[in-house]
């Protein structure tokens, strides 16, 4: 039987790689996206991967969005918790909102997506969960305390549950990117991305299918006694 995987944050970027990338792997894949129709319809139309639209960040909206791709596609076995946003700012005039909208989604999203998954993967004893942190997760960076700490977070949680779910079969592990030539990062002033392919010992920027290679080993019968592991990728810059 083909295996189901949803990928939260899936039809653009660094989630879109992936998405493909577990398709042409064999899995049949679900891509979940939070507000832009015109990418995702996009998306939709030249991969053929169907694309469901909520907020990581609203528990009952993950509950109902994982009941339909459940429904139309049968029981999810791999999870890949890519949805992440930013609102950077430098501590002293970070606002509350700021700090929230972020923790939402980037931490909290990975309970709202996990947790309504995690009885089934039990039951059935078999589970891959790969959550996607970030470089800024591990050594942190100016003006994104926010980001830092939800990306922190992911990993202490990656953590917990791949000691809670390896006897039921389930692997649980992050995957730390750094800089990644996604269109976002691409966009910046040509001086500051110099700066920062500068900074980076491989001398350039990775790219979105290098990660999603990573999570189609991850997902893998192959990796079954892989779990709680933090998989560096980001060309040197930071090493663990």
């Amino acid at each position: 039987m083909t295996r189901v995987a949803l990928v939260t944050g899936g039809s653009r970027g660094i989630g879109a790689a992936i998405s493909v990338a577990l398709k042409n792997a064999g899995y049949t894949v679900a891509a979940n996206y939070a507000g832009n129709d015109e990418a995702a319809d996009k998306f939709k139309a030249e991969t053929g991967i169907p694309v469901y639209k909520w907020s990581v960040a609203d528990y009952d909206a993950c509950a109902a969005g994982i009941g339909r791709v459940e429904a139309d596609l049968g029981p999810v076995s791999v999870l890949v918790n890519n949805a992440g946003i930013t609102r950077d700012a430098m501590f002293h005039r970070m606002t509350r909102e700021q700090w929230k909208d972020v923790i939402d989604t980037n931490l909290n999203g990975l309970f709202n997506m996990t947790h309504p998954l995690w009885s089934g993967m039990r039951d059935r004893k078999f589970g891959r969960i790969i959550n996607i942190s970030s470089i800024n997760g591990q050594k942190g960076q100016m003006g994104q305390s926010n980001y830092a700490a939800s990306k922190a977070g992911d990993i202490g949680f990656t953590k917990t549950l791949a000691q809670e779910g390896a006897r039921a079969g389930i692997t649980v592990n992050a995957i730390c990117p750094g800089y990644i030539g996604t269109e976002m990062v691409r966009a910046v002033p040509e001086k500051v991305l110099e700066t920062i392919v500068a900074a980076i010992p491989a001398g350039r920027l990775g790219e979105p299918d290098e990660i999603a290679r990573c999570v189609v080993f991850l997902a893998s019968e192959d990796s079954g006694f892989i779990t709680g592991s933090t998989l560096t990728a980001n060309g040197g810059q930071y090493m663990t």
